[in-house]
């Protein structure tokens, strides 16, 4: 039985008419997650995990937005629907789809690796996985959250000692909590790039517990902050707003930056390698822990994995969307 359908406009369901994550506006949209890619406007209904619905509003405006807790099971025409932690960023999550006792999960963007803020990934058995794959070569291989995070405080408290401001590039939805709940605060004051700060402040609204922040404003006096961390989206670095710091290092914390030459062509003085996706060990731990034999795998090396997959004895396919997953390229919001 086909649970679901992969369409022009996203991942469909039949049995209860509804789209997973779609690209184009549609009657029902289930999302996984706030990021841009996956939460799209135009929808005329939406559901959402409770904890993904604050970004959601704050990014789509008033949308027709109904929530669901985390293991909650909701009947949506014959199908059996719930949501269960993707570990990704706070809120997101994998949708599971039963229909006439055949279960497929839909992962949304997902890590294995506890963040301290996102509700850790939850293996759900079932006969098909839908996994991304944004990362999906032998090379990415992640260290530990704990010594990427040691890194960057030693970089930072170097350029402090120097008299230099410390600009870091990270998404504005995840990956900018995610660092900021995890470095040293004190080796110095934090300072928020326009776009960082609202999403910090949307989480701060719903009780998730962040250090204290200096928004960038015109106003702000940079000299009475010199040594800070600044925490901006990659964009940021290249443009007149980070010029205005003067002395300055610059570094980037993304998956991308495990490959050599992607820092030096985007000018950063350092790269850490640290990413809100799976990489190559968490996508083939995920996959088995599911025990689905039939895997779709969506935005990524997905030639290659889906190869590795089949050679490992999976029926798995190339599932085509619009998803993006982890770029240095999208906008100010992506993972």
């Amino acid at each position: 039985m086909a649970v679901l359908s992969f369409t022009d406009r996203g991942i469909y369901c039949p049995a209860g008419d509804f789209f997973v994550d779609p690209w184009r506006p549609v009657d029902r949209a289930l999302v996984t997650h706030g990021h841009a890619d996956h939460a799209r406007p135009g929808h005329r209904r939406y559901l959402a995990t409770a904890s993904a619905a604050p970004v959601m509003r704050h990014r789509l405006g008033d949308i027709p937005l109904e929530t669901i807790a985390y293991g909650e099971t909701r009947r949506i025409g014959d199908a059996q629907v719930s949501f269960h932690p993707a570990g990704h960023v706070p809120g997101s999550a994998q949708i599971r789809i039963e229909v006439g006792g055949e279960v497929w999960v839909i992962s949304g963007d997902y890590k294995l690796e506890q963040d301290g803020l996102s509700d850790p990934f939850e293996p759900i058995r079932c006969h098909a996985f839908v996994s991304e794959c944004t990362f999906g070569l032998p090379i990415f291989r992640w260290r530990p959250q704990a010594e990427v995070m040691t890194d960057i405080n030693a970089w930072w408290a170097e350029n402090a000692a120097q008299g230099r401001f410390s600009l870091l590039g990270a998404y504005a939805l995840g990956k900018a909590q995610r660092l900021l709940a995890g470095v040293d605060t004190g080796i110095g004051p934090i300072l928020t790039h326009g776009a960082v700060e609202a999403t910090c402040a949307v989480m701060r609204a719903q009780g998730i517990a962040l250090p204290a922040t200096v928004p960038v404003t015109p106003d702000t006096d940079l000299k009475a902050h010199m040594g800070a961390l600044v925490l901006a989206p990659p964009s940021a670095l290249a443009g007149p707003w980070a010029r205005r710091f003067g002395p300055a290092a610059t570094g980037i914390a993304s998956g991308w930056m495990a490959l050599r030459g992607v820092r030096r062509r985007r000018g950063a003085d350092r790269g850490f390698v640290l990413s809100d996706h799976a990489d190559w060990t968490g996508l083939n731990a995920a996959i088995r822990e599911t025990g689905a034999q039939r895997v779709f795998v969506t935005h990524g090396y997905t030639a290659v994995f889906r190869r590795w997959l089949a050679e490992q004895g999976y029926d798995a396919d190339i599932v085509e969307t619009a998803y993006e997953g982890e770029s240095l390229d999208t906008a100010t919001d992506q993972p």
